[in-house]
């Protein structure tokens, strides 16, 4: 399941994170409602957490926003406003569920299986190709010329990632968010998930992760 958690609190975002992916669910993290809007464009997800009190306005707007284009994106309210009329405020804009803080980690994790249960399953997610390498978000699987390429899950979001967007140059802020959903304090995390996908293809390989100075890195063909 691939799940977008927008949560401005920094403590519950990176729990339901770490939760979310120990159960091998694949997450992405936005803060603001804005951030919301732009991973949404970019990416697909099979449901949304989404607290309602944001920087920049109400989740409930975003939840209207979804349901006015036709978007059927399971979404899950976990938010402090636990009040009657707050929740039927959050359904009315188009929740599938409502939770008040505080919370327990596992119910978030029952209520999520339970809202794709009723929603027909999980979107088909489509295999990611550049070249000789290719990811399958099913699976989990990442291939180079057709071999298996065994890589532990870090390192497979960053293919992911990568892939996602060939030759876009993404920073190190950037790739730090879609592995970790925070940024990290140190940059050695993140080196070391390069060097463990660079290992994997080897210098041979007929696509490589370059470094472009002062910018970030890509993936290219050579």
């Amino acid at each position: 399941m691939h799940v977008l958690i927008v949560e401005d609190d920094r403590v519950i975002a990176e729990n339901l994170y770490d939760f979310l992916e120990a159960c091998g669910h694949r997450c992405d993290f936005a803060h603001s409602l804005a951030a919301a809007d732009s991973l949404l464009t970019r990416d697909q997800f099979d449901a949304l957490i989404l607290d309602r009190s944001l920087p920049d306005g109400d989740g409930a707007l975003l939840a209207s926003r979804l349901r006015a284009a036709g978007n059927p994106l399971a979404i899950l309210m976990l938010t402090a406003r636990d009040t009657l009329d707050d929740k039927l405020a959050g359904f009315g804009a188009g929740a599938d569920d409502y939770l008040a803080k505080p919370f327990a980690l596992k119910e978030v994790g029952a209520r999520l299986q339970a809202l794709l249960r009723r929603a027909g399953g999980l979107a088909v997610a489509q295999r990611l190709v550049f070249g000789a390498l290719s990811y399958d978000p099913t699976e989990r699987a990442v291939t180079l010329a057709g071999r298996p390429l065994t890589l532990p899950p870090k390192a497979l979001r960053l293919v992911e990632v990568l892939l996602r967007q060939p030759q876009h140059v993404f920073s190190r802020r950037e790739l730090e968010m879609a592995i970790w959903g925070r940024e990290q304090e140190a940059s050695d995390n993140l080196r070391s998930v390069l060097h463990t996908v660079r290992r994997a293809l080897t210098d041979a390989a007929p696509v490589r992760i370059v470094n472009v100075h002062g910018l970030g890195y890509k993936l290219v063909s050579r």
